[in-house]
Parts: C-alpha cells; structure tokens; sequence
C-alpha cells in the first residue's frame, strides 16, 4: 500500500504547491511552456501530414521523419517562445511593480529574436502567418482610434482583388520570391493542370504513373 499512499500525497503536495499565490507568476510560465508544446504539435502535425504527402516525395519513411522534424521545430519554438515572454512580462512586472503595454512589446520583441528569429521554413510560415493578421488588427485599430475614418463601403472586396492579383503576378513572373510551401501549390494548381497524356492524368492522377509511350 506504500505506493499508492505515496502518490496521493505526491498529488496532494503538488496541488497544494498549485494553490500558493506567491508561485503564481513561475507557475505560468511553466504552464505557457506546457501549452506550447501540445498547441505547436497540434498545429503543424495535420498541416506536415497533408503537406508531406500531397507534395513531397521519397520513401515512407522519409515523409515520416520530415513529419516528425516539422512537428517538433514548430512545437519546440512555441514552447520556447511562451516561456521567454512570459518570463520576461513577469520580470518587467516585478521589477516595476505594475503592468505596462511596453513589457508585453518588448518581450514578445527578445522573444522573436531569440526564438524565431533563425531563417529556417518553419519560422517563415509563422511570422508571415502574423504578418497577415496584424496587417488586419492593425488597420481596424486605427479606425478605432481615429486615425483614419471608418470606410463607407466593404473595403474587403478591394483588399481581395489585390492580393490575390499581386500573388499570381508573382507565381508567374517572379515565383522564386515566394515561400516555398506556397510555390508548390500553386505549381499543383496553376501549372500542373496544363499537362496530361491520357484519362489516368488527366482525372485519377495529377501527374502519369510511368513515362507516357511516344
């Protein structure tokens, strides 16, 4: 019975420990850690599964193992991210004795620099991923604020015509601009739909099985 009584007072002491105040803002940061690590897996392991599959070639195995390298660099570089942030907030908090919106800027700056600042595919796809939105947050903030005035008409239809403009302009002409996850779907779609040889190519298969006989 030793066992088991010694792992309900385990439990018994770590929720004790749980409910301390003083714990509160280290506690948080270790939880923010814990949270990166399952929302970063959560995230990147379907995306690296369809990726892989639809896009990349080589064995099974190396699918598996570019799979398994793209889920433990997203979820490893959130769950560093979150810790250094809040570490950071939680710092500048106590060393000035109350919140400031700078502290929450320049954490999240020293984190960026430190966590994704490394040029690598997986960095890429997150910071243009925050790029879009606060692209978005910050046009609405502004209306807010008053620094521009509220449009009188649905300015989404315009934003639309100019994104997507602009990005097939780029596939076409400029492609090696653009990020390559986002280059081979676009090949997938645009290009790729141009060429067949017979009906196995043209509606079962993207691309023929075996060289077509000339």
């Amino acid at each position: 019975m030793a066992g088991p009584e010694l792992l309900k007072t385990l439990v018994y002491t770590v929720n004790h420990l749980l409910q301390q105040e003083r714990y509160r803002a280290a506690l948080a940061v270790v939880k923010g850690f814990r949270n990166g690590v399952v929302y970063g897996a959560k995230i990147r392991a379907p995306h690296a599964l369809v990726m892989t599959f639809l896009f990349r070639g080589g064995s099974l195995k190396d699918k598996l193992r570019a799979i398994l390298k793209a889920t433990y660099t997203h979820s490893r570089n959130l769950a560093c991210f979150v810790f250094t942030y809040k570490g950071l907030q939680a710092v500048q908090q106590r060393l000035q004795g109350k919140s400031l919106q700078a502290h929450s800027f320049l954490a999240a700056c020293v984190g960026g620099w430190l966590v994704f600042g490394d040029n690598n595919s997986i960095n890429s796809q997150i910071n243009m991923y925050l790029l879009s939105r606060i692209l978005f947050a910050l046009s609405r903030l502004a209306v807010e604020k008053g620094f521009i005035s509220q449009p009188k008409h649905d300015p989404f239809p315009l934003f639309a015509t100019l994104v997507w403009g602009i990005v097939l302009w780029l596939f076409e002409y400029y492609p090696h601009t653009l990020q390559p996850s986002l280059q081979s779907s676009m090949n997938y779609l645009y290009h790729d739909s141009n060429v067949w040889h017979d009906i196995t190519d043209f509606l079962i298969y993207n691309k023929p099985r075996t060289a077509p006989v000339k």
